[in-house]
């Protein structure tokens, strides 16, 4: 007989498959599990699967008071409240570094459309200005990539995938991080430092309480008006009302975005803004990446239903 496996957060039916071939899967899509099953259907769920920016905490767990493992798809798992998770002798499990190529592609994307304002270039030839000639400001000439000074702020698996592909552009590339990693790039001890330094900051750390609203007002004035930012990380790491601010008062110059402080994102001051590119969370959304995360996910919860450790354990300090 399968074992039981719950899924806490609303996913597509699709990336659930392969999961359902092998366990007998009770889907809350989203919702309290209590609201969707009866305690004695929570009572024999020992693992569950959950999309890592869900928030998870201890009541929840403790709707289930077999679980054993909680099983984040991604790489992520700054939703789930790890401290209540140790408490409780419960394993948490992510998949590290099995979408990094795929978000480090649509950093590369967001750069390059932001920076040489693509969706305004593609605008201008829909709305038929340019076949007639009309003037547009947002056509002028734009800085290349030739020599630009690109900032990655995080250098985990991401990190090093966005700058590497960044270097091949011919940029100079730095980078901050918690501590020094043995890369050819040029290491800054401070955020600071590094949005001083660069035209493109990259946001690919890791979200948590250390790294809330890192890039807020001042970090974003001293990228300054020729300054763009991207990120892909979690929309938690920038101050987005100063972000706003800083687009719209022309105090950085653009920015290219993936995640937001709010998801899914609606139509607001940021949406309307021209200098910016946006995207709906799509950074780790191919099919090289799903497949990636599903094995991850498949070995977390094989090796706990055999009595092993996970081998994609997440710390819990």
């Amino acid at each position: 007989m399968p074992e039981k496996v719950l899924i806490y957060s609303r996913f597509p039916k699709a990336q659930m498959e392969r999961f359902g071939e092998r366990f007998e899967l009770l889907n809350a899509a989203g919702k309290p599990p209590n609201e969707v099953f009866s305690a004695e259907q929570l009572a024999d769920i020992r693992a569950m699967i959950t999309a890592g920016g869900t928030p998870l905490r201890g009541e929840a767990m403790d709707l289930m008071p077999k679980l054993g493992a909680i099983v984040c798809y991604g790489t992520g798992y700054d939703g789930v409240d790890l401290a209540a998770a140790a408490k409780r002798g419960i394993a948490v499990g992510h998949s590290p570094g099995a979408n990094a190529a795929s978000v480090a592609d649509i950093a590369v994307t967001l750069m390059l459309a932001t920076t040489r304002r693509l969706l305004a270039a593609d605008d201008y030839v829909r709305g038929g200005s340019w076949a007639a000639a009309k003037p547009s400001p947002m056509m002028r000439p734009q800085a290349g990539m030739l020599g630009r000074k690109i900032g990655v702020y995080g250098m985990g698996e991401i990190g090093r995938k966005i700058a590497a592909r960044v270097a091949a552009f011919e940029t100079e590339v730095g980078y901050f991080s918690r501590s020094k990693h043995d890369v050819p790039y040029q290491y800054f001890p401070t955020l600071d430092g590094l949005a001083e330094w660069c035209s493109v900051l990259m946001i690919a750390v890791r979200a948590g309480a250390d790294t809330n609203h890192a890039v807020g007002a001042d970090v974003l004035k001293k990228l300054g008006k020729d300054g763009y930012i991207v990120n892909i990380s979690r929309g938690s790491v920038i101050d987005q009302p100063a972000l706003i601010a800083a687009l719209t008062d022309q105090t950085i110059a653009g920015a290219g975005l993936d995640v937001y402080a709010k998801e899914p994102h609606a139509p607001d001051a940021l949406t309307a803004l021209p200098n910016v590119v946006l995207s709906p969370h799509i950074g780790g959304h191919t099919l090289e990446s799903h497949v990636a995360m599903q094995d991850c996910v498949l070995a977390n919860l094989d090796a706990f239903f055999a009595g092993k450790p996970l081998p994609y354990k997440v710390p819990l300090g």
